[in-house]
């Protein structure tokens, strides 16, 4: 048995890993410029607040949730303008993404602001509703970086839900980024032994992979023997593809070898 093999039931090493498993019906091709509106008319719509790359998460008996209705957002102060429809849930019910500009030091105690790592380790959302949470955070940062024109300067308008942004100056269209990443475990096989890193800021006893961004020009398999080599001086030689994670810090996709 080798760590490539897929696990034995039968499913994508992929879909074992966190945030995936997102469902949503994204619509990709059926957007019109008032979907938000649309979605958000709907009394189904449930959004997610996004403060500062934190998710506001309110406490609801022993555990908490991350979806708000259109009136449970409002004290958060929420960019509206510039929300993101993520897609729409089992029951053609609308999910959305919104920045708050309220400060988190100002939330009540029922609602707390916990980045996603942090969510995803405590174990605070479960399944489907961590993937939609990925998403809808990338897409926040996504949309907050690109206020503005990178030709002319101009400012730049939310279309097709959020998915595309338009230059109100010159026309220029801007879509979503997704930026990859590769993360490699490098294996001796004769010794049965890995690599593994460490960083200063790592608590006692923990380890991770070696990681590092693909360089343009560069495939993937180039790119996982330049970083190690970067990272630890150890030269690698044939790379294997295992699996991919989206990553929302902020919009990357983890391409694991």
């Amino acid at each position: 048995m080798s760590i490539f093999d897929a696990p034995g039931d039968g499913s994508e090493p992929s879909s074992h890993v966190a945030f995936a498993g997102n469902s949503l019906d994204r619509r990709s091709e059926h957007r019109d410029d008032d979907c938000l509106e649309q979605a958000l008319a709907s009394p189904r719509a449930r959004i997610f607040a996004i403060g500062d790359g934190r998710a506001f998460l309110r406490k609801v008996g022993d555990g908490f949730n991350a979806l708000h209705s259109l009136e449970e957002i409002q004290p958060f102060d929420p960019d509206m303008d510039n929300a993101v429809l993520l897609g729409f849930a089992e029951g053609d019910a609308p999910r959305i993404a919104a920045h708050v500009r309220l400060d988190p030091e100002q939330l009540p105690d029922t609602v707390k602001a916990i980045d996603n790592r942090s969510i995803y380790i405590q174990g605070l959302v479960k399944g489907d509703e961590l993937g939609q949470m990925a998403q809808a955070a990338s897409l926040v940062a996504w949309a907050r970086s690109h206020g503005h024109c990178g030709r002319c300067g101009g400012e730049t308008r939310s279309k097709a839900g959020g998915y595309r942004r338009e230059c109100s100056n010159c026309g220029h269209l801007l879509f979503p980024r997704t930026d990859p990443v590769v993360i490699m475990l490098a294996v001796d096989t004769e010794s049965d032994r890995c690599l593994l890193g460490r960083s200063p800021h790592f608590p006692p006893g923990m380890y991770s992979c070696l990681a590092g961004f693909l360089e343009p020009g560069e495939t993937i398999e180039d790119a996982v023997r330049r970083e190690t080599q970067e990272e630890s001086g150890i030269r690698i030689g044939r790379v294997r593809y295992h699996a991919s994670q989206p990553w929302p810090m902020p919009h990357t996709l983890m391409i694991g070898c």
